[in-house]
């Protein structure tokens, strides 16, 4: 590592590519520039987050996904995102010279860590657009990859060329867990967020075993977990933060290494006294709306808040009644579950990187009442 004001810039690994181009901090350096002044736009963020890489500042400015608050820029430490490419390369086993694809977007920390891996771990990485069927068009071998929900739902018919895959930025729906049973990639859902510089866990979504252990979010090497009063996770992970994290993420613990998911603490819904998980029935009902969805709650003077279903649907062609009759009828759900009221929206509102703001799409049925 050079050193720079008591900084040891990261030294790129001599077994990392880019797009098949080997490079040292000088070359990549200047393939940095020629990106920005001649790439496409997913080219020209490569390139900036490079050269930010390789600057003298310990840290990385990150943008927060703001699916749960106002986006917020925030500083991510370089040895910490090297720390977590380590422990990635050891809890997927993936060596030195694996080949690797990179389709999601370099602007934010997913995309990020990806190259970072590459650069720590010596990886062979390919970049391609950051788009909804990323595979389209790819018929090389590799062996990781990392997609969003809605790119593994579009690629279901090309993950033959893909040994590992890992999915984040948001839960994996049940029916498309259902799709990728049998298939020999092995997929993994990750949990993390940009305070944790990406994911702290993961767990197996295709695996043919079955029970507890196979449901549960297993944590990298060297995270430990905890859970607070509300049984919200804590996160404790020196080598990726210098603070114990607290989350708003409600789990069932089932050691300080495994937890099971259950829901936000804030979209938790106190109807009538009863405690509701939105996220916890929203997989019981994919089975009847297959357009985006999300559960919420609206104000009631008897209930104090009443359980409400918001779908997108901009052509209507199945009323209300017809979803609640539905609903009504699955055998897993509680009478407390069905929703009391639908309403429709044309378009949910999203955050930059696609995921549903529930706050302001709830916020679109409030100003319309």
């Amino acid at each position: 590592m050079s050193i720079i004001n008591n900084y040891r810039i990261p030294v790129v690994n001599d077994s990392f590519t880019l797009n098949n181009k080997r490079f040292n901090n000088e070359s990549l350096e200047s393939y940095a520039h020629k990106l920005i002044r001649t790439g496409e736009d997913y080219e020209k963020a490569i390139g900036d987050f490079l050269l930010d890489w390789l600057d003298d500042e310990p840290y990385i400015i990150v943008n927060t996904s703001g699916s749960t608050g106002v986006p917020k820029p925030i500083k991510v430490s370089k040895q910490h995102m090297i720390n977590s490419a380590n422990a990635t390369g050891k809890f997927f086993k993936m060596p030195l010279g694996s080949t690797v694809l990179l389709c999601l977007s370099p602007n934010y920390i997913a995309g990020k860590m990806m190259l970072v891996r590459a650069m720590v771990l010596g990886w062979k990485l390919d970049a391609v657009a950051p788009k909804s069927n990323p595979l389209d068009g790819v018929y090389k071998q590799y062996d990781f990859c990392a997609m969003v929900p809605l790119q593994l739902d579009n690629s279901i018919n090309r993950l033959h060329i893909l040994k590992k895959l890992i999915v984040g930025g948001g839960s994996v729906p049940e029916y498309l867990i259902a799709l990728i049973q049998g298939i020999k990639t092995k997929i993994y859902e990750t949990y993390g967020m940009t305070e944790t510089v990406s994911h702290i866990a993961a767990r197996r979504l295709n695996s043919s075993k079955k029970g507890i252990e196979e449901s549960c979010f297993k944590a990298l090497p060297q995270v430990v977990l905890a859970t607070d009063n509300r049984n919200c996770l804590v996160i404790k992970a020196p080598m990726l933060s210098s603070e114990v994290l607290t989350t708003n993420d409600i789990v069932s613990l089932i050691s300080y290494k495994s937890f099971i998911w259950k829901g936000r603490f804030d979209n938790v819904v106190n109807s009538g006294g009863i405690k509701l998980f939105p996220e916890q029935i929203e997989k019981k009902i994919q089975l009847v709306v297959r357009q985006r969805f999300f559960i919420s709650s609206l104000p009631d003077d008897k209930l104090g808040d009443k359980l409400i279903l918001i779908i997108e649907d901009i052509t209507k062609t199945t009323s209300e009644q017809v979803y609640l009759d539905k609903i009504a009828k699955l055998k897993d759900i509680s009478k407390y579950e069905v929703p009391k009221q639908i309403y429709f929206l044309d378009k949910l509102i999203e955050t930059a990187t696609g995921k549903v703001h529930r706050g302001k799409s709830r916020e679109l049925i409030l100003s319309k009442k």
